[in-house]
């Protein structure tokens, strides 16, 4: 009997030979929600959505928008804040 938070059917499943001859059956990892923006909540473009560990084999360009704000506010609202920032 698989545990409890297996046996919804939103875990995808693969069934895998083992060296033993043995199937056996695994479940897939699920994916980290989209990341958002901070200030509006609209969904941030160019984010990768993968978990720690493959998140961590890309290269530093391929994590976030290189520039002030990158990955934590869209680009619209990052433009308003250089704009306030300016302006003050």
């Amino acid at each position: 009997m698989p545990a409890l938070r297996y046996r919804s059917r939103s875990y995808k499943r693969t069934f895998k030979k083992t060296p033993g001859g043995v199937t056996v059956l695994h479940y897939k990892k699920k994916k980290p929600s989209k990341h958002l923006c901070a200030d509006c909540g609209k969904l941030l473009h160019s984010v990768p959505r993968g978990r720690p560990y493959q998140v961590r084999k890309l290269s530093k360009s391929k994590k976030r928008p290189n520039r002030p704000y990158g990955g934590y506010l869209c680009s619209e609202c990052s433009r308003k804040m250089f704009k306030k920032e300016a302006r003050s």
